[in-house]
């Protein structure tokens, strides 16, 4: 087998839970596939790179084998390269930022907190 789905490979190696969630993630626009935005069925070969955005994490994996049957993980991982960059380790930011949907406008107390964050972030 020389090609596959984009879709069955990212789901076969075990970088999307189901095959359904990666063909929403490619018809989302969060799939590329040698720079080149994929549909679900964008054939894959070996060699090729894949940029993904699953699980919030943004991936980026060489294929060094294709396959279409979902397989355990060693063997999963053997069919892949990844040069993903390491998540930065820096301090986290504050989460009181956040607003729950449908909680209504910001306080002039909240305002105020949104404004230091913002002040925070520009002066490192």
């Amino acid at each position: 087998m020389e090609t596959t789905r984009v879709d069955r490979w990212l789901w076969s190696v075990r970088l999307a839970k189901t095959r359904a969630e990666a063909a929403t993630a490619c018809r989302g626009g969060h799939v590329r596939v040698n720079d080149r935005p994929a549909k679900p069925a964008s054939p894959v070969r070996v060699g090729d790179r894949i940029r993904a955005r699953v699980h919030d994490r943004n991936r980026i994996v060489e294929v060094t084998r294709v396959i279409e049957k979902r397989v355990g993980a060693p063997i999963a991982q053997e069919c892949y390269v990844d040069h993903t960059p390491a998540e930065p380790t820096g301090p986290a930011v504050p989460v009181f930022a956040r607003r729950d949907r449908g909680a209504g406008r910001p306080t002039k107390r909240d305002r105020r907190m949104l404004d230091q964050l913002g002040a925070a972030r520009r002066t490192p």
